[in-house]
């Protein structure tokens, strides 16, 4: 006797279990605030749209590459800034 699938019991888990394809689709539509077909989103539809691509980076992207990612201070600054270098103004004469 064969063991039926398994499904995921959750949104959190059935969002994980989306496509590459599928996911852009949906985080196109939260940033456009419209289905492809021109409809717009209601709230309840961007919110879950948003937490299914959240989900979905969690488990296959690194930290780096999820929405929203702000570098920490320490990273953003790693090297050391430039000094600025000095104007030269140029005599038309």
């Amino acid at each position: 006797m064969t063991q039926a699938p398994t499904f995921p019991s959750n949104f959190v888990e059935t969002a994980q279990t989306l496509d590459r394809a599928t996911i852009d689709a949906l985080r196109e539509a939260v940033a456009l605030g419209r289905w492809p077909n021109g409809a717009r989103l209601s709230k309840e539809q961007q919110g879950l749209c948003l937490e299914a691509v959240l989900a979905w980076e969690h488990r296959h992207l690194p930290p780096e590459e999820h929405t929203g990612y702000v570098p920490s201070p320490q990273d953003a600054c790693a090297s050391a800034p430039e000094a600025p270098a000095p104007l030269r103004w140029l005599d038309d004469a």
